[in-house]
């Protein structure tokens, strides 16, 4: 009896769409998740570096699930790259940071109507929205300087 490696029907690990935007998910987190941990360092009073330690928290658990399922699909492993350089300021940070998250919202839901793998639907869908949070207190942030 011969079992297939891949959990995962041909037609995902022959989707290149899906491939690459779960790529380019996982390079975008990865990159959230080094420049929040700057920010985070950043970050005074001690409440708002919480806040942000909690969003970078997210951003590694959206890492995980979409290196995961990246595995899964293509039964390889992924070694992310920054693709985007940390601003060396707080309120620079915060900028980048809600202006990141907001384009990413808009990624991850397209990204969730351009798959019929319902796993990754859902991924990209809860990813969005967590996005969106992160993005509101970015702005709340940024409007209190």
């Amino acid at each position: 009896m011969y079992y297939s490696y891949f959990p995962y029907p041909a037609q995902y690990r022959e989707d290149p769409v899906l491939i690459q935007n779960l790529q380019k998910a996982i390079n975008g987190e990865f990159s959230a998740v080094q420049c929040y941990r700057r920010l985070a360092e950043l970050a005074h009073p001690a409440d708002v570096r919480k806040q942000i330690e909690e969003i970078r928290r997210d951003e590694i658990r959206h890492l995980r699930d979409f290196s995961s399922l990246y595995g899964a699909i293509t039964g390889k492993h992924i070694m992310p790259k920054q693709t985007e350089k940390c601003p060396d300021t707080f309120t620079r940070g915060l900028d980048a940071a809600f202006k990141d998250e907001q384009k990413t919202v808009d990624f991850y839901l397209r990204a969730a109507e351009e798959t019929s793998n319902v796993k990754a639907k859902g991924i990209f869908t809860r990813a969005a929205r967590d996005e969106q949070n992160h993005a509101v207190w970015f702005l709340y942030y940024l409007m209190d300087r």
